[in-house]
């Protein structure tokens, strides 16, 4: 299929799925000013915003973002005091962390086809995960593409497209083609935007120059220095589409029963979360308002007011120690300093915060613990794991929809590098194996203990407890091992006790053995020799 010739872009089918790309993207930056644009209160950066808008008065969707914390109006002659707590930012931190800590294992039976995949771990790949996983755990999901430059490498690499910079086409719940966008450069009016289609056998290019939301006119690629280098079809030779989509998770709540967005995946923080957030950055902001209305004031009476002079204002010197007697009015009256300390609610913002970040890390499927947000310290690995049982199924969850895409994209490399004539590379393309590494460390003493029970029940081998010590060892490492303890241990049939230089089986009196008659020392005969 070819690229389009123009019209809107992205397409108006895909409206509701990038408006809420939009919303989880704000979210995920954490920007202040743009969460209060998105919901309505632009009174931060404006006087001439009505303190009250019809949006707040209505049900439904609009309704209820026109009433969120972030979308109540700023009371005019004031500034925007409210605060944000970056909880998006560090769930989709926590995701990427626990999946990726630790480089996966990628392995293929071929050793010049390993030897490849070892270098794209360590020129990057690696980092390449981590970021696609962050921004991922946001928006539901990520894109793998190959990219090649040889002014910059001789041979191709994966790249991440995030989720809202990608227009996908299913069938049958695969990925068949997917086009990428990215815009170069933009004004006011104009801007000029690079198209990039990946298809089976076929990746195209396209530069136009248009408007927000409209692509316009088709250029040349040479228009711009940005894209001319790229050829407008590049002939992959393979069956596949060249991009491979990553889902953070499934199914999607939100678009299960829409057919553009019904095999995107799920973002960890979505629909009620979104609310919840929102009421941890009002508790936040609560709190931040008691500590400064707690501020110590003096309430002064205006005769200890020293004057500035005519329309300059008055002051108190707080320094000053005497002051002149003053009369009052009457007898009763008394001229006296008063101190004014608001208390500071700091164990109701605080326990309340906690039950509501509780509240979206067990919706979002992870444990307090994983954030310390509980005192107890767990001390070794089985703790560990017992704290945090509902974040290491979460990533399970994850690393079960990831394996197969990586897979998947690593394998599609691979055919690349083999197909092109322009790589001249000499690997055999194979889909490699991926085990992810384990993100708690076990415990060695108790692998130690457990293995020691095993030998004595005799319920495993050598082999099964080296590779239960070691489980990240290739086969010639446990071979190693398996055959050097085999070397170290002693003969069963040796005679614990024989003397030394004494060979297993020999009799001391067999009158045949040339050591019988060195048997021993109470069996020994007594020299008849002088």
């Amino acid at each position: 299929m070819p690229l389009p010739s123009g019209g809107n872009w992205p397409p108006k089918s895909l409206d509701p799925i990038y408006q809420h790309y939009t919303t989880l993207d704000a979210w995920y930056q954490g920007d202040p000013d743009r969460l209060a644009a998105l919901y309505g209160d632009a009174r931060g950066t404006s006087s001439t915003v009505p303190a009250n808008r019809p949006s707040q008065y209505r049900g439904g969707l609009v309704g209820a973002v026109g009433r969120m914390f972030w979308g109540q109006p700023t009371p005019s002659g004031e500034k925007r005091t409210k605060l944000h707590v970056p909880v998006a930012s560090d769930i989709c931190t926590m995701s990427s962390d626990l999946l990726f800590s630790e480089p996966p294992s990628i392995t293929v039976k071929d050793t010049t086809t390993q030897d490849r995949i070892n270098d794209l771990i360590e020129n990057g790949l690696h980092t390449t995960l981590l970021e696609g996983a962050e921004v991922g755990a946001a928006l539901g999901g990520y894109y793998l593409r190959p990219v090649w430059d040889q002014t910059v490498a001789e041979l191709p690499w994966l790249a991440v497209i995030n989720a809202d910079a990608a227009v996908p086409e299913w069938r049958h719940g695969k990925l068949f083609a997917a086009t990428f966008w990215r815009i170069i450069e933009k004004d006011d009016n104009t801007c000029l935007w690079h198209l990039e289609r990946h298809e089976p056998g076929t990746i195209l290019n396209g530069l136009y120059r248009g408007a927000p939301g409209s692509l316009g006119k088709q250029l040349p690629l040479t228009d711009h220095p940005e894209t001319a280098g790229l050829e407008p079809s590049i002939k992959t030779g393979l069956t596949r589409c060249t991009a491979t989509y990553v889902p953070n998770m499934r199914p999607n709540r939100l678009w299960r029963n829409f057919p553009a967005g019904a095999n995107l995946g799920r973002p960890d923080f979505d629909g009620p979360l979104l609310g919840l957030m929102d009421s941890v950055d009002e508790t936040w902001t609560s709190w931040m308002r008691d500590i400064r209305l707690a501020k110590a004031r003096l309430i002064v009476p205006s005769e200890y007011l020293q004057s500035n002079g005519p329309g300059q204002g008055a002051y108190f010197d707080l320094e000053r120690e005497l002051y002149e007697g003053l009369t009052a009015l009457t007898d009763n009256s008394r001229l006296e300093i008063s101190p004014q300390q608001f208390a500071i609610r700091v164990m109701e913002h605080k326990e309340t915060q906690a039950e509501l970040l509780e509240a979206i890390l067990r919706s979002a499927g992870y444990s307090a613990q994983s954030f310390g947000l509980r005192g107890e310290v767990a001390v070794t690995a089985t703790e560990v794991s017992a704290k945090e049982r509902r974040s290491l199924t979460t990533r399970g969850k994850k690393a079960t929809y990831t394996k197969p895409a990586l897979a998947d994209a690593v394998e599609m490399l691979l055919q690349l590098e083999a197909s092109m004539p322009i790589f001249s590379s000499q690997v055999k393309p194979e889909r490699p194996k991926i085990v992810f590494g384990d993100s708690v460390s076990p415990d060695i003493m108790q692998l130690a203990q457990t293995a020691e029970l095993m030998r004595r029940a005799e319920a495993a081998s050598d082999e099964t407890l080296v590779r239960m010590l070691h489980p990240d060892w290739d086969e010639d490492q446990v071979q190693a091992e398996v055959d050097a303890i085999a070397d170290a241990r002693p003969d069963p049939m040796a005679d614990p006790f024989a003397l030394p230089g004494e060979m297993v089986g020999e009799d001391p009196e067999d009158p045949e053995d040339p050591k019988a008659k060195d048997g021993p020392p109470s069996q020994r005969q007594p020299s008849t020799e002088s």
